[in-house]
């Protein structure tokens, strides 16, 4: 392991700061940015010798890449919360205008849904992750609730409840099973954890993230949050018989009233089913 790498997930043990998923998602950035200075040409980089060259050298890198902004923004926090941990905050931008990173963009231009095929699954050798990644493709789950998942609590037949520990917001909530691609999920689930959920018995809930985060990587899938917006956008098809304005549907403007009023209940539901509890969060979804 090269010294940046160590020093940075050093530092992640001794700076415990956040949930596990949140220090998880942290070290894995870290590790990323590492890994991608070293091939910019950094190659004797300690944790403490970050400088705002290193900094500008990364944003122009995930720039030519066509980052989205969102995951620039990620980024860019990750790097001050290292920067304040080597007491080396100066050496980055208070603001991510400084870098050219425009805000993000609350309505949709593009569609952002991912799909996964069968043969993407097969690629997926652990069983809890491939399945974890169905749960998220027919419910819309996020990935952390797909991992926490326990189908003898959660499977209540005609729909499933989320437990608040398992979900982002901490509030419990409810999913329609609707369909028998669904319920052959949900068979699968509880075929394969029983009792319990998609964490072996053997693995804690961080190891399980990491196992996730692995094989999803060595499988080649990447932006799975994805599976939420292909959910979001069939959602609102089935339950409007038009496709939403991102999936080329009709823009909101031009809908008739009734149709707006219909547009307003379904982006209320599938917010809800999502975990938000606004409208205005869905225009990401669905544009």
């Amino acid at each position: 392991m090269r010294d940046l790498n160590y020093q940075l997930k050093k530092i992640g043990w001794e700076n415990r700061d956040g949930s596990y998923a949140t220090q998880s998602r942290r070290a894995f950035i870290l590790s990323q940015i590492a890994n991608q200075l070293h091939k910019l040409g950094y190659r004797h980089m300690s944790a403490h010798s970050l400088k705002p060259k290193h900094v500008e050298a990364l944003v122009k890198h995930w720039q030519s890449q066509g980052i989205s902004v969102g995951t620039m923004k990620n980024r860019m926090a990750a790097i001050r919360w290292w920067s304040r941990k080597v007491n080396r905050q100066n050496v980055v931008a208070r603001t991510n205008d400084y870098y050219g990173i425009p805000d993000r963009q609350l309505v949709s231009a593009t569609s952002k849904a991912r799909s996964v095929t069968i043969e993407d699954l097969k690629r997926v050798r652990d069983r809890h992750v491939r399945l974890s990644l169905e749960l998220q493709r027919v419910f819309g789950l996020r990935r952390d609730e797909s991992i926490k998942f326990q189908p003898r609590f959660a499977d209540k037949g005609d729909r499933i409840v989320l437990k608040a520990s398992w979900t982002k917001g901490g509030k419990e909530r409810v999913i329609p099973v609707r369909n028998q691609d669904q319920r052959t999920v949900l068979d699968a689930v509880h075929q394969l954890a029983g009792t319990g959920s998609l964490i072996p018995g053997d693995r804690s809930y961080i190891q399980q993230l990491r196992v996730y985060q692995r094989q999803a990587m060595n499988a080649g899938l990447t932006k799975l949050h994805g599976l939420r917006h292909a959910f979001a956008q069939q959602r609102y098809q089935e339950l409007t018989g038009w496709r939403c304005p991102v999936a080329g549907g009709p823009a909101t403007q031009s809908l008739n009233a009734q149709q707006r009023k219909l547009d307003y209940q379904v982006r209320l539901t599938i917010s809800r089913e999502l975990g938000h509890e606004r409208t205005e969060i869905t225009k990401v979804y669905l544009g």
